[in-house]
């Protein structure tokens, strides 16, 4: 992609109304774009990232059996009454509309129900579990305070997961092999040594569900932290008794801020029984299906991605969600040779299937360094008229404020070995 076609626009300032890190940077660097409170557009840049982040979270998904399907947004009241979520006074965050035709319709914020109900027509024996369904669905939820960015939006997409087992056993078998999963996402996105799997309460269903809280200090949460353990208490279960339960001490755990970028629930038969979901058993006897739903949402994600990896300059994203990897800038006072040296480099890159955002822009060096900074691809490739004779090129590691002078050759090089890490 070349800079002078991209549809993005940089701001020296952000929006007065935005206070989050996360929210200045993203909309600064024109990776998205404020509709209004709560909900944002993606831009290029931003959609890119968001790609590659459900990517990572589909390809996890899949390798523990995942299967993707799509369910619809607009919801029948019928439904949700059956498992007493219809009414306001029960569920606040409904958006609701009137039908020309007469009657209501909703807009789902969460999809147990719909989830459920597919089942009911798929599943009539043992034989027919265990299966787990994900979807990356766009929700829809009445926010009273929309705040924070991408943290807490009232139009975003949630990768939720479905699963639907025949015994406690098989379930619990499958919601440690999520949590092993959301492990390796967390891992795959950079996270993974400030994001730790946190007890939560469990509700009516069992006695905890699993919260996976990124440590952040624009983090909503209040987390203990055990550090050793790599475990960490909501402070809304943290008691004797939970400690006592978990093994922990209480002087070894560490009060933090943290962001949820994930979590996993046990339901039990509270769907399938409210909805006659059930199957038969090798004895032939009815039985109803247990249940665990799974969510994390990658707007939430790259959120947070963009709180932990950003300093006083802009973003440093991480290599496996990054825009581009190399962020090509050429530097000249209209010398046409250097032009064309950085247009063939351009080529030469894009043809080895390297992501490539050449700054081809008739600007000044440091505005362009300053953009660059922001937008925050991990490497900055320098052509420039001081390096011409001698065909050296400038490769700045933004994650370790490095520059060598090196050559081409070399680029491609740094290229093969990270992709040997990936």
């Amino acid at each position: 992609m070349k800079q002078s076609k991209l549809f993005t626009k940089t701001r020296k300032e952000a929006p007065k109304d935005e206070v989050s890190q996360n929210a200045q940077l993203l909309l600064r660097a024109g990776f998205i774009h404020k509709e209004m409170a709560g909900v944002y557009s993606y831009l290029p840049l931003g959609l890119r990232v968001f790609n590659k982040i459900v990517e990572v979270i589909r390809e996890e998904m899949n390798c523990i059996g995942g299967q993707e399907l799509h369910f619809a947004a607009l919801q029948d009241p019928e439904l949700w009454k059956k498992t007493d979520r219809w009414s306001d006074e029960k569920v606040d965050v409904w958006f609701k509309s009137e039908l020309s035709a007469g009657g209501e319709v909703g807009l789902g914020w969460t999809h147990e129900e719909v989830a459920t109900m597919i089942m009911r027509d798929h599943v009539s024996s043992y034989r027919d579990l265990p299966f787990y369904a994900y979807q990356f669905q766009t929700k829809f939820r009445n926010e009273l305070r929309a705040k924070s960015g991408l943290m807490r939006t009232r139009e975003f997409v949630m990768k939720d997961l479905y699963s639907f087992s025949r015994t406690e056993e098989e379930h619990q078998a499958f919601y440690e092999k999520c949590a092993e999963a959301y492990a390796k996402i967390f891992d795959r996105v950079g996270l993974s040594h400030v994001t730790y799997r946190t007890f939560a309460s469990g509700g009516a269903f069992s006695k905890y569900s699993h919260e996976f809280q990124t440590v952040c200090d624009s983090g909503e949460d209040t987390i203990y932290v055990a550090p050793e353990k790599r475990i960490a208490v909501n402070k809304e279960v943290l008691e004797d008794s939970v400690l006592k339960d978990l093994g922990l001490l209480r002087e070894e755990l560490l009060e933090r801020k943290a962001i949820e970028v994930g979590n996993i629930f046990s339901l039990g038969t509270r769907f399938s029984d409210a909805l006659g979901l059930t199957f038969k058993d090798e004895s032939g006897a009815d039985v109803p299906v247990i249940m665990g739903s799974y969510g994390i949402g990658p707007g939430r994600l790259m959120a947070t991605v963009a709180e932990i990896y950003s300093d006083e300059k802009g973003i440093l994203w991480p290599r496996a969600i990054a825009p581009f990897q190399i962020h090509l800038v050429e530097v000249s006072a209209q010398n046409s040779e250097t032009k064309a040296w950085a247009e063939e480099l351009y080529k030469k890159l894009t043809a080895a299937g390297i992501e490539v955002l050449y700054d081809d822009r008739d600007l000044r060096a440091g505005e362009k360094f300053v953009d660059a900074d922001l937008i925050g691809i991990p490497y900055r490739v320098v052509v420039s008229d001081r390096n011409l004779a001698e065909r050296k090129i400038e490769i700045l590691d933004r994650a370790k404020n490095e520059t060598v002078m090196s050559t081409e050759e070399a680029v491609f090089a740094l290229m093969q070995e990270e992709g040997n890490h990936v």
